[in-house]
């Protein structure tokens, strides 16, 4: 199977574990991808943030791109999927962006990448894949808010209540728990301006996973990956409640489960380890 590929810039960055991750375990379920030639930024909230037509004609940019390769367009980052999607849904109307005036004629579609493994890879081909069950550990999924919300720009089937990432975690054996922040804001840039506020939206989101009984958070997007993982010490000590949930990608769960030698470099990038749950899950 061949689609195309828009990495983003996290992914070359800072979430570097997260686009290896992603290559390799495509890689091993016989995807190939085939990055956009000469794509650029979407502009994520910075662009949204600062002019409309910015941000849309970024986005747009890519698309035709995207476009003009023929083939269903795979994204890892939440953020740069509901860019795209909005843009996707401004050229779909007529608009004209900028200097991109092409209408779309739904001749190529955007995937998220969890809905892509789960919708158009498949769970026989995921099951067939797995060498090491992922029974020992009990993940939530959490979606975030820019995969799912707004339905009317994001597609989402069913946007409070996502089933992608639990169905391909389960898949492969672990036992996901059911609980209802799967689509809550982590707080996004928010980090940055009001780390205040920020701290509180990752508490409830950490509280409700133990809560849920969770040993651990999957996760999709590089933003809720960097608010869930970074942040845990500061609000440990702020609150006087002790903090400490692993939180892992869902490709690197997948990694784990197909046991991709290179899986053990990814962990060492989180700022919270998660080598020591996964020891004594007997997974590493």
């Amino acid at each position: 199977m061949k689609v195309s590929y828009y990495p983003g810039c996290s992914l070359d960055g800072t979430a570097r574990e997260y686009g290896e991750s992603v290559e390799m375990v495509c890689r091993e379920l016989g995807v190939e991808l085939e990055e956009l030639e000469d794509w650029s930024c979407c502009g994520s909230s910075s662009a949204h943030a600062s002019n409309d037509m910015l941000a849309v004609s970024l986005a747009a940019r890519n698309l035709e791109i995207a476009a003009s390769a023929g083939m269903d367009l795979v994204v890892p980052c939440a953020a740069c999927y509901q860019r795209l999607k909005v843009a996707e849904k401004e050229l779909a109307a007529g608009e004209k962006v900028e200097e991109v005036s092409k209408k779309l004629q739904g001749g190529i579609q955007i995937k998220h990448i969890s809905d892509f493994f789960w919708e158009n890879v498949g769970e026989q081909l995921i099951s067939a894949k797995a060498k090491k069950s992922l029974s020992t550990l009990s993940p939530v999924c959490y979606y975030g808010c820019l995969t799912s919300r707004p339905p009317r720009v994001t597609d989402a089937r069913n946007p409070e209540d996502p089933q992608s990432m639990d169905n391909v975690l389960k898949t492969l054996g672990a036992n996901v728990k059911k609980w209802s922040y799967k689509t809550d804001c982590c707080g996004g840039s928010l980090l940055l301006t009001r780390p205040d506020v920020a701290w509180k939206l990752v508490q409830r989101i950490l509280d409700m996973a133990t809560e849920a009984g969770a040993d651990c958070i999957a996760v999709s997007c590089p933003m809720c990956m960097t608010n869930l993982d970074s942040t845990q010490k500061e609000i440990s000590r702020e609150t006087g409640k002790e903090y400490h949930i692993p939180i892992l990608y869902v490709t690197e769960l997948m990694g784990i489960s197909f046991q991709i030698p290179s899986f053990k470099k990814w962990l060492r990038r989180h700022t919270l380890d998660p080598q020591p749950l996964l020891s004594r899950a007997e997974l590493i």
